[in-house]
């Protein structure tokens, strides 16, 4: 990658944008479906509730895509983090069958979110149907980082296409079947798609994998043990817990609210298209990890390239809520009905420059994690939760916003607050005299 241009930016970021777009379309795609099918709204709000709390235990395994892409360097290094992996996926495996325990789930939906008895019995259904999700999710997002520490970034979007050609044929298939709840229809499509990919996956990074173990450490280098791993991780998965943690939240405040029930069905399909946007600023966290780091005029078209993305696709996403487009993807794609794409409106526009911020943090956490200070990622989402938490209680207990609304306010609300955070962290940073890290890696490890 020497003498980057813009032009090289673009083509090895690209394909990770296209695999955040392809994953961004599943969220409409099944939201659409369940839209079209009996009883939408009871079925969307369940279908929110299950989602969340399939998030809230893929949390751990989120980050480590960034863990792979910053510490895969060896045949040591490959093969402990690979343990590492296989680890966290069993604790979560237990950590849903723990759930799922039905006194456990009762009280959580019941008692806790006042969710009405069909719905928490639909959310029971489906999230049983997810139970193969995370750890999926994280078999394939290790691998996934050891594809792009490599420069292998169109794989990573050839396993998106496999996993949404899996989705739609589940969802497509059991559609014929009349009677289907659509939420269980959609839990399927998800957990059949992500269980194909991270199979795809692995075929893919075979051949990579066997360059990776026949490389050394190197004389005088210390090897990655589970302590190193653990320090490095941390911080990055509770990160991920907390941001994911907050939507069982939400939507226990949401069951609080007014229109209830309605704001737990619309909220899952303003976030699937806010998640197109943000979903591409996502994607540039792993690519600005890996270009970043060489010199200050690669770092500085780095930010440039950055910069231009977040305002492109908060300008977007704001044209469309402010035109008749944002009617017609609800009404016409999405299958709300009137007034449920009315009450979509607001939420949508309060959102709308939320791409832009998403961009900005993804960046802000690459520059951190190339300078091996993780510690502040995570300080940064205790301070976005923490502010949402208190918008959600303020809006909703307090001056009674209906739910979906006060939900944007508050993710709005403590990005905002987060990225603030990080930007006096780095002006810190900054004017400390860090050690520069391994070209292309973190220097942990």
């Amino acid at each position: 990658m020497q003498g980057l241009t813009v032009g090289k930016i673009f083509k090895f970021w690209l394909p990770l944008a296209g695999t955040w777009l392809m994953m961004s379309a599943e969220g409409p795609f099944i939201a659409a479906i369940i839209a079209r099918l009996t009883d939408p709204k009871f079925n969307l709000a369940a279908y929110g509730v299950a989602f969340s709390f399939a998030l809230i235990i893929e949390a751990p395994v989120i980050m480590m895509m960034t863990a792979s892409t910053s510490l895969v360097k060896n045949s040591q290094s490959l093969s402990k983090l690979r343990q590492f992996t296989w680890a966290l996926n069993i604790s979560i495996t237990l950590l849903m069958l723990v759930l799922l325990r039905p006194k456990v789930f009762s009280l959580i939906t019941i008692n806790a979110m006042n969710l009405p008895q069909y719905v928490a019995d639909l959310t029971y259904t489906a999230t049983v149907i997810l139970l193969p999700w995370p750890a999926a999710i994280g078999i394939r997002r290790f691998y996934q980082g050891v594809l792009i520490a490599n420069h292998a970034t169109r794989r990573v979007t050839y396993g998106t296409f496999v996993r949404l050609i899996s989705m739609g044929s589940t969802a497509l298939i059991l559609k014929q079947f009349p009677g289907t709840p659509g939420v269980y229809i959609g839990a399927a499509a998800l957990s059949a798609g992500v269980t194909v990919e991270a199979i795809f996956t692995r075929i893919m990074v075979h051949s990579i994998l066997k360059k990776v173990s026949s490389r050394d450490a190197g004389p005088g280098k210390a090897p990655l043990g589970f302590g190193k791993i653990s320090r490095f991780y941390y911080p990055l998965a509770l990160t991920s817990m907390l941001t994911l943690g907050v939507h069982p939240l939400i939507t226990f405040f949401i069951g609080k609210s007014a229109m209830a029930v309605d704001s737990l069905a619309v909220l899952p399909v303003v976030g699937s298209f806010v998640f197109i946007f943000r979903g591409v600023g996502m994607s540039f966290q792993e690519a600005a990890i890996t270009l970043m780091g060489k010199n200050k005029d690669d770092d500085r078209l780095v930010t440039r390239f950055a910069t231009v993305l977040g305002l492109s696709l908060a300008a977007g996403l704001v044209i469309i809520a402010l035109t008749p487009l944002s009617r017609i993807w609800f009404i016409q794609v999405s299958g709300l009905k009137p007034e449920l794409a009315s009450m979509a409106l607001t939420p949508l526009l309060i959102m709308g420059v939320f791409p832009s911020l998403t961009v900005l943090i993804s960046f802000q956490r690459a520059l951190l994690v190339r300078k091996g200070k993780t510690s502040p990622i995570t300080l940064a989402t205790i301070i976005e939760v923490s502010m949402i938490l208190l918008v959600l209680y303020l809006a909703i207990i307090q001056f009674r916003i209906v739910g979906v609304t006060a939900a944007t306010m508050a993710f709005l609300s403590g990005r905002v607050a987060a990225n603030l955070y990080l930007y006096v962290q780095l002006k810190i940073l900054s004017r400390k005299v860090i050690p520069p890290p391994a070209a292309g890696r973190s220097s942990i490890g």
